[in-house]
């Protein structure tokens, strides 16, 4: 089994049709914490499958995607996320992907 990481995921899109196409494609790899920005538990081929998601969705000259590595999702979520006002906790299991 492959080791599976914590991303967050973050976008700004400028288009309307393309914000909306993005946050009905992400939710497949993860959870919304925020408007556009979501947790994804994945492996590495699933990391790449989403990566592959962006990259057909977006367009790269006005859009701007950040996938930043949280680590192993082994560790405790209270230690890599700090919240001020209301907290959004991680979700206890991995993405489903469709």
């Amino acid at each position: 089994m492959m080791k599976r990481r914590r991303y967050l995921v973050c976008y700004d899109i400028s288009d309307p049709d393309r914000l909306a196409r993005m946050g009905r494609r992400i939710i497949a790899y993860g959870y919304r914490m925020q408007y556009s920005v979501y947790i994804c538990d994945l492996d590495l081929m699933e990391r790449v499958q989403l990566i592959s998601m962006v990259r057909d969705t977006i367009n790269q000259n006005e859009d701007s995607v950040a996938v930043i590595d949280l680590g192993d999702v082994s560790r405790t979520p209270e230690r890599r996320i700090e919240w001020v006002g209301r907290a959004y906790p991680p979700p206890d299991v991995g993405a489903t992907i469709w």
